[in-house]
């Protein structure tokens, strides 16, 4: 009996051993941060289509959640449980490439990808001549507007080749004031990025990187344009309420659809909700951000697919990305989480150029998009947190004045800044 036991444990052992290259099937973990009902659905189905036309690698689709997505990346990588294929921000990927976290994709993915993708996205994922994710989905901040409010103002309606200028839309916010109701509604419990981001208009840069690689802060005329535009309007001549300096962009949109406020900065993707939520008759335009000396230049941080460096499986992985951002699929991507592709042949898609909702004028931005200012600093996460946000938020509620907001942002940053480039 002992035998026969021993006997059928060698030949479960040698099954066990036999050539790799038969049947064995490869498995490759996505977690996907897709959340809006339109971009679960059509990701979940482009997994589905691979998994159908590649039965010998399965991609399991496993729900994420942008929340927390920096130190739930970073639990899992030091856990040794980082999924084959990671999806989060361009702004998010500094610490996790130096960090030995996530692979070097420059050879692994294949040209036809590598050629759609202009170069000002891929410089969000370069780092140290390595590139350490696809950018693939992008929004520029834009404004939303009541039309029929500006329509009975008589205001110029700006459009991306005629934009308003940061002066004139202090002037237009001005002119929509009055009686209660505010031109403009500034949703800034996370101001760091959209502070950041539209300063690039005026010529703001704030990071700069010397001639031996470091990183200091440096809040220069061009950084105080835009946070000097918008503490104005809050104090100043109260053409922005106080009470959204706390709220999140969905916060807002009660109040816009009530008139309170005639127009609203969010991101382009927030266009879903307005039009799943806007009242019948409630009629609203998407209007480019005002422009500076840089003109409509506009900071972005765009989302991106990865491959760890731990995962054993990177060239079916890559064979996945590049299956998954084909410009078809890229486009409908786009449209499922109504944001803009970052592929040249998917921006050409008609349905990206329509009028309605605003496509047409976010698709007319794209070009105008460019790295964010913190897109390679190491250490972002830590001072945008620590310091950055405070700061901001100190400075638009009117606790601390320009002077005090530029000291916090070079000395306490920099200090900061300095433990991640010793």
């Amino acid at each position: 009996m002992r035998a026969r036991l021993v006997v059928l444990v060698l030949l479960v052992l040698l099954a066990g051993c036999g050539d790799p290259g038969g049947d064995e099937r490869v498995t490759l973990r996505f977690v996907s941060l897709a959340w809006q009902d339109e971009s679960v659905r059509a990701t979940k189905a482009l997994v589905r289509e691979w998994n159908a036309a590649h039965p010998d690698v399965e991609v399991r689709y496993v729900q994420g959640s942008w929340d927390s997505v920096h130190d739930q990346l970073l639990t899992s990588f030091e856990g040794g449980e980082a999924p084959d294929i990671v999806h989060d921000a361009a702004d998010d990927l500094a610490d996790f490439a130096h960090g030995g976290y996530l692979a070097d994709l420059t050879r692994l993915l294949p040209q036809r990808l590598k050629d759609d993708i202009p170069q000002h996205s891929w410089a969000t994922t370069t780092f140290d001549g390595g590139v350490y994710g696809v950018p693939f989905l992008q929004e520029p901040r834009v404004l939303i507007a009541n039309a029929a409010w500006l329509r009975r103002a008589g205001v110029r309606v700006p459009t991306p080749e005629r934009p308003w200028s940061w002066p004139e839309f202090r002037q237009v916010t001005r002119r929509l004031s009055g009686g209660g109701r505010y031109g403009v509604a500034w949703p800034l419990k996370e101001p760091v990025s959209a502070t950041l981001n539209l300063s690039l208009s005026t010529g703001g840069q704030l990071f700069h990187r010397g001639a031996d690689g470091k990183v200091t802060v440096r809040f220069e005329a061009a950084d105080a344009v835009v946070p000097a535009t918008v503490r104005d309007q809050l104090a100043g001549d109260r053409s922005a309420p106080r009470s959204t300096l706390g709220s999140g962009g969905s916060d807002t949109l009660p109040g816009f659809f009530a008139g309170r406020y005639a127009m609203v900065p969010l991101g382009f993707s927030y266009r879903q909700q307005i039009a799943q939520q806007a009242p019948k008759g409630f009629t609203w335009q998407v209007l480019p951000a005002p422009a500076g000396a840089a003109g409509l230049t506009q900071g972005v941080s765009p989302q991106t697919l990865s491959i760890a460096q731990d995962s054993p499986h990177k060239k079916e992985a890559a064979a996945f990305l590049d299956f998954l951002l084909r410009p078809k699929n890229m486009v409908r991507l786009a449209l499922g989480d109504w944001m803009l592709p970052t592929g040249t042949e998917a921006l050409k898609d008609p349905a990206l150029h329509t009028a309605k909702d605003g496509w047409a004028t976010g698709t007319a931005l794209a070009a105008r998009l460019t790295s964010a200012p913190a897109q390679s600093v190491r250490g972002y996460p830590e001072w945008k947190d620590k310091v950055a946000t405070p700061a901001f938020q100190e400075y638009y509620s009117g606790a601390i004045d320009l002077p005090e907001l530029r000291r916090r942002l070079e000395h306490d940053g920099n200090l900061v800044l300095a433990r991640y480039q010793r």
